[in-house]
C-alpha cells in the first residue's frame, strides 16, 4: 500500500484502521482471537496506522489492540486518545478532563494496557473548554520529551484551538468526522490545518456504515450506539437512503461497491488525508483496502458529489 505523510514527518499507510468497533460500539464485541486475526490481516494488507482510545470499552479497546498488534508492534503506528473523565463505577464518560495531571495518568494507564513503551500518536479526544489548550499541548510536549509519546494529535477541534495548541507543540494530525455526508470541516478547519502543515485523519469515512447501503433505518440493535443518532432514525434514515441509492447506482457503473466509491472520494481529497474506516469483518477490510487503488477523475468526483449533496442529508451528526 502507498504511504502518505501527515504532519511532523509522520508517515503512515494511505489507509488506516479504526478499532472502535472491535470492543463493542456497534453491537457485540469481537473475541480477542477474532480481533487478532482482523488486525493481522490489516497489517498483511499494508495498513500501518491502528487507531484506538481509552474510552473504547472503556479500556477494553486498548487492551485488545495492544494484544493484537504485539507481534508487529514496532512496524506500525499506534494511536490512542485521552480527554474524557471516565466514572470508575459505571465505566461511562462523565464529561471531559484534559487537565495536565490527568493526561499524565491516562498515558501511563494506556501504555500498560497497550503493552508498549511509547504511544506513536496521542490525540486529545475532544477540546476541553475548562482547560487552556496551551496547557494540554504543554503536557503532551513534556510526554514527547520523556519518550512516552512521539506525535501530538487533536480530534474534532476548532481552528482557534488548533492554532493555539500548535504554537506550543506542533500538531501532526487532526482527526475529524469527514465523509460524503459530513463535510463541515471544509469551510474553516481544513484550510487551517493545511496552512499549518497538519494532516487529516477522517473517522467514519463511510458515514458509520450508512453509505455502504448495508444499514437499514430502524433495524439497529439496542446496544448499537448509532440507533440513537438523528441520521439513523427511521424518517431521516429513509430520506438519506435515497442518497445512498444514487451512490450505489454510480458505483455499479464504476464497477465497484458503494463503500469503495465513498471511501475513494475521501482518499481523493488530498495527499494529506488518511481515512481510518473501521470494520469487524476481514472481507470488509479487503473491500476497503481495494478502494485505495480506485482512481477517480475530476468528472467522477463531481458526479459523486451531485449524487450525495451534503445539503440534502437529513439529521444532525449527533
Amino acid at each position: 500500500m502507498q504511504m502518505r505523510e501527515l504532519g511532523g514527518g509522520l508517515k503512515v499507510s494511505k489507509l488506516g484502521l479504526g478499532c472502535m468497533s472491535i470492543s463493542g460500539a456497534y453491537g457485540e464485541r469481537l473475541s480477542q482471537s477474532d480481533a487478532n486475526d482482523l488486525l493481522f490481516a490489516a497489517y498483511e494488507k499494508g495498513i500501518t496506522l491502528f487507531d484506538t482510545a481509552e474510552i473504547y470499552g472503556p479500556y477494553l479497546g486498548e487492551e485488545m489492540v495492544g494484544r493484537a498488534i504485539a507481534p508487529f508492534r514496532e512496524k506500525v503506528v499506534l494511536a490512542t486518545k485521552f480527554g474524557f473523565q471516565i466514572d470508575p463505577e459505571t465505566g461511562r464518560a462523565n464529561g471531559l478532563n484534559s487537565r495536565p495531571e490527568h493526561i499524565r495518568e491516562v498515558v501511563e494507564a494506556s501504555l500498560r494496557r497497550l503493552g508498549t513503551d511509547s504511544i506513536d500518536l496521542l490525540y486529545q479526544h475532544r477540546v476541553d473548554k475548562d482547560v487552556p489548550v496551551e496547557d494540554v499541548a504543554g503536557a503532551v510536549r513534556d510526554l514527547i520529551a520523556a519518550g512516552k509519546v512521539r506525535w501530538f494529535g487533536m480530534s474534532e477541534a476548532d481552528p482557534e484551538s488548533i492554532r493555539r495548541a500548535h504554537a506550543v507543540q506542533p500538531v501532526a494530525a487532526l482527526q475529524s468526522e469527514y465523509s460524503l455526508w459530513s463535510r463541515q470541516i471544509e469551510a474553516e478547519v481544513l484550510p487551517t490545518i493545511r496552512e499549518l502543515g497538519i494532516g487529516l485523519v477522517p473517522y467514519s469515512p463511510l458515514g458509520r456504515g450508512f453509505l455502504t447501503g448495508t444499514v437499514q433505518p430502524g433495524t439497529l440493535a439496542a446496544d448499537d450506539f448509532r440507533a440513537n443518532m438523528p441520521r439513523f432514525q427511521t424518517e431521516a434514515g429513509q430520506a438519506n437512503l435515497q442518497l445512498v441509492q444514487a451512490l450505489a447506482d454510480l458505483a455499479s457503473r464504476k464497477g465497484c461497491t458503494s463503500a469503495q466509491l465513498a471511501l475513494a472520494w475521501v482518499l481523493h481529497q488530498g495527499e494529506d488525508v488518511v481515512p481510518i474506516p473501521g470494520t469487524r469483518r476481514i472481507e470488509r477490510l479487503g473491500e476497503n483496502v481495494a478502494a485505495s487503488d480506485l482512481s477517480l477523475s475530476t468528472d467522477d468526483l463531481a458526479l459523486i458529489e451531485r449524487a450525495v449533496p451534503v445539503e440534502q442529508v437529513v439529521g444532525d451528526r449527533y
